[in-house]
């Protein structure tokens, strides 16, 4: 519930804000104690929220995989096992559907991604209140527990899918075949070359900035909702009642834009890597 002491715009601009570590104006670094604060810190601070719960949540994915790996059977299979492998198989026949080429990466690469973002997104569904009080009674006055809220951390990993995507359209082509492929598409001319460089270079670029601003977009306006209804627990009774009617049908909505939006990062992954992977012919 927003705290009584806190107007509205505050109290957004509160739970819209990262604990970040960087270096004051004075030369000192520490934590920002103020959104002012961060802002000043500039491109070098960290958010160290985004990154503890993002690394948190990839090591409970490792551990949760990993154990249903080690204790699995060919008798009658656990909760944990059932789920695990209806994962696996769901993602392996997409990939297999979507990639017709020979690489071990990309399928173990489209399981992760699903996963981990899956359960970034899945923070959203925590009550926006519940982890920053308990942050705040020990000391730490900021806390934003959905990781893909940040486009730190989308964009970062749109970032490296970015970085495969050239890696491979290089090794599969060759560095003059990548070149030909940016130059000679979509008009098959030379003296169109510069053009079609530039077409190119836009479509190769719009690829990363799609990934992770899509899912930066659509999960920050989702905890922004969260948020604001939040706002209605401290406006009276009555609003307090039709804001829990309203909390819940939007949380049972974004579960399905939470599981969306990283099945969508997982495939466009794949269908990136296999573009990169086609070789032209002609």
């Amino acid at each position: 519930m927003a705290a009584a002491t806190q107007t509205s715009s505050e109290y957004i601009k509160h739970h819209l804000t990262n604990l970040t570590y960087g270096q004051h104006p004075d030369g000192t670094w520490g934590f920002a104690h103020s959104a002012a604060e961060a802002k000043e810190m500039g491109f070098m601070s960290i958010h160290v929220d985004s990154m503890a719960w993002s690394i948190g949540l990839g090591l409970i994915f490792l551990f949760l995989f990993r154990r249903a790996a080690r204790h699995a059977t060919a008798e009658v299979p656990g909760g944990l096992q059932n789920a695990v492998e209806i994962i696996v198989e769901f993602i392996e026949e997409t990939v297999e559907s979507i990639f017709n080429h020979k690489n071990a990466l990309v399928a173990p690469l489209a399981l992760t991604i699903f996963v981990w973002v899956f359960l970034m997104n899945l923070m959203d569904l925590v009550p926006v209140d519940w982890v920053p009080e308990l942050a705040k009674l020990m000391g730490v006055h900021y806390m934003k527990i959905v990781p893909s809220t940040d486009p730190n951390i989308t964009m970062s990993m749109a970032l490296t899918v970015f970085a495969l995507i050239l890696y491979y359209s290089i090794k599969c082509k060759g560095a003059g075949g990548f070149l030909a492929e940016l130059s000679l598409h979509p008009f098959p001319s030379k003296l169109l070359a510069p053009v079609n460089l530039v077409l190119e270079c836009v479509t190769l670029v719009a690829k990363p900035l799609s990934l992770g601003l899509r899912l930066f977009g659509n999960l920050y306006a989702g905890e922004m909702i969260f948020v604001l209804i939040a706002l209605m627990f401290s406006a009276g009774f009555v609003f307090a009642l039709v804001g829990g009617l309203f909390q819940f049908v939007w949380a049972a909505f974004h579960l399905i834009v939470i599981t969306l939006q990283a099945f969508v990062f997982a495939v466009l992954t794949v269908v990136y890597l296999a573009q990169a992977h086609e070789v032209d012919e002609h």
